[in-house]
């Protein structure tokens, strides 16, 4: 495969019991790829290793008075040069695309899995890792995939010299033959305590890289509260903290590339010191020192790619973990998958685990103490919570089990919008070209929304959309909006979609009570004949759904209107009216029942 062919038509199901063999699955789907470059790496590094061979022969041939060989020496050079230049850069070339093409597949693999698992991927695995690893995780695989080839070169090319090093100088070959492989093995006592240094500045990287996020996300809560400062001084801590361990990082690393100076330049000496006594004795001719000297200079050259593949793979192997564990995430649903017709998803949509029943066609509000746990059933309704314990059955749309049909089309039937939606840069218009029915516009969309003084000041604040509100932009995660009207877009997002059902997690949490009221109205309207299910304690959404249901430990406890429910629970008035039981509900008391301060008042 091509870099003009990316990308691909199927990534492929990686193994991902281990980031070793997560790195082994990547290297077998791109074997014709790694062949290639191994065999242009071993082109390069053959033309470099004969070259000593051809100045040895041209010293010798100046020594004898040989003008013959001389010119044949000169010949060889230079098609040794050729064949260098050529198979450098053919290396470089394949080498590159390898990158390319593995960091494509990772990358189509994470998108993908990010997909299937939706918002539940954030709950699961921390912002922080899941950008760690779709961004610099994905470049260090690259490198030790792209590597692996040149190594592989490496090696087969230094097996080759030494034989043949052993066959033609047996006395210096045996010098040789055995101080390179230990050359290359200096450095593995020292590539533990390096990984482990380097694990921990990717660590701390990665919560720097989550507090910054976090900080930026919430910059305009942070001014509104004066705490950008604390905020700012918790991030130049972290960022002090990771300069720290990259210096130890890099000192260790430092200290490998030493040896790996020190050492080979110890076995140089040694070589040119014992070959200038053979040639005293007249045992060697100086030609053939001279290529001895030239063969082991080029070893060196070898014994880097040694020590590039042993720092890919140290930064690679917890890279490659991390992936294969973002990547091994799985969906509940045992036979999501399965082929064959999806059946008719439509009628009420009931949770077995909680007991929540929304009936076909009408407004079900939501009553939870426990913000958390209304989020965990908001996804559970959308039947793909990733998170949910084994064993939880299925929520049922229709009487089909949600975990049974395919993703697609759960998520087609049931839409769920959850309570910190995410708008995406690009105009309105794009924001809101969404799938859909059909049967909902979007002016409907955003009238019902109550977004029309968001339309206004789209269009005032934007430029270049020469009044028109859609085609105003929208800045990354539509910062420069208020809470309110970025809720309010996300439900007009969402009203467009008009999905079989609607399941919305406090919708209206930061618009005031007027705005409330008639998103209240509005939603209601809009969505007549279809089920919609509203997570909510505000008595303006409540008072106007048809049925509230209160839950409480995580299951449905009681059921029936706003009204009927303040009167009859007292736990649901004190969750809904913020009260507690020891405080008097004037408005709820019968008149004989009040406090004589009351009742004089």
């Amino acid at each position: 495969m091509q870099i003009r062919d990316l990308p691909y038509a199927d990534p492929g199901r990686p193994d991902v019991r281990s980031g070793p063999l997560f790195l082994l699955w990547l290297g077998r789907r791109q074997l014709g790829g790694q062949v290639r470059a191994m065999l242009w790496g071993t082109l390069h590094m053959a033309s470099v290793a004969l070259f000593p061979l051809a100045v040895g022969m041209a010293v010798q041939a100046v020594i004898d008075g040989s003008q013959a060989r001389l010119a044949a020496a000169g010949a060889l050079m230079l098609l040794l040069g050729a064949l260098t230049a050529l198979g450098d850069t053919m290396l470089h070339r394949a080498a590159v695309t390898n990158w390319i093409l593995v960091a494509a597949r990772v990358q189509q693999l994470l998108a993908r899995k990010t997909a299937e698992l939706g918002s539940a991927l954030t709950r699961r695995v921390a912002a922080g890792e899941v950008v760690a690893v779709s961004t610099g995780d994905v470049e260090k695989i690259g490198w030790f995939v792209e590597s692996l080839s040149r190594f592989a070169s490496a090696a087969f090319t230094t097996v080759v010299v030494c034989a043949a090093l052993v066959v033609h100088q047996p006395a210096l070959g045996t010098v040789v033959a055995v101080g390179v492989p230990v050359l290359a093995l200096a450095v593995l006592p020292l590539l533990p305590p390096a990984a482990e240094r380097a694990d921990e500045q990717r660590e701390k990287a990665g919560r720097a890289t989550e507090l910054a996020s976090d900080t930026v996300a919430g910059l305009r809560v942070l001014r509104g509260i004066g705490g950008e400062e604390l905020f700012l001084s918790r991030y130049r801590q972290a960022s002090q903290e990771v300069r720290q361990a990259a210096v130890r990082s890099a000192r260790m690393w430092a200290l490998i590339a030493a040896v790996q100076v020190v050492l080979p330049g110890l076995l140089l000496i040694a070589v040119v010191w014992y070959g200038v006594t053979l040639a005293q004795d007249g045992r060697i001719g100086m030609g053939e020192l001279v290529t001895v000297y030239g063969v082991v200079t080029f070893l060196l050259f070898p014994l880097r790619q040694f020590e590039e593949i042993a720092m890919a793979y140290s930064f690679s192997r917890p890279s490659a973990q991390r992936a294969a564990r973002v990547l091994g995430l799985e969906r509940t649903a045992s036979a999501a998958d399965a082929d064959g017709p999806v059946p008719a998803l439509k009628g009420d949509l009931y949770d077995p685990a909680s007991g929540l029943l929304a009936p076909a066609g009408r407004l079900t509000a939501v009553v939870c103490g426990d913000p958390d746990a209304a989020g965990r059933l908001a996804e559970r309704l959308g039947g793909h919570a990733a998170d949910a314990p084994a064993g939880t059955p299925s929520v049922l749309l229709g009487g089909v089990a949600l975990d049974e049909v395919p993703l697609d089309a759960a998520r087609a039937a049931v839409l769920v919008q959850d309570k910190d939606p995410v708008l995406l840069s690009g105009t309105l218009a794009e924001l809101l070209d969404v799938p859909s029915s059909g049967d909902v516009t979007a002016e409907a969309a955003l009238a019902a929304a109550q977004c029309e003084d968001v339309l206004v000041s789209l269009a005032r604040a934007s430029a270049d959309s020469a009044g028109d509100p859609a085609r105003a932009r929208i800045t990354e995660r539509g910062r420069s909006l208020s809470g309110g009207q970025r809720q309010r877009l996300a439900l007009a997002r969402s009203l467009v979609t008009d999905p079989e059902a609607l399941v919305l997690d406090e919708p209206t949490s930061a618009v005031d009570s007027h705005t409330e009221a008639r998103i209240a109205d509005g939603v209601r309207t809009l969505r007549q004949g279809r089920t919609t299910v509203v997570f909510s304690s505000s008595p303006l959404l409540l008072d106007r759904a048809d049925r509230v249901a209160f839950l409480r430990d995580g299951r449905v406890t009681a059921t029936g209107t706003h009204g009927e429910l303040l009167r009859a629970d007292p736990v649901y008035r004190a969750v809904v009216t913020r009260r507690t039981d020891e405080e008097p509900d004037i408005r709820l008391a019968k008149p004989d029942e009040r406090e004589p301060a009351e009742e004089s008042a």
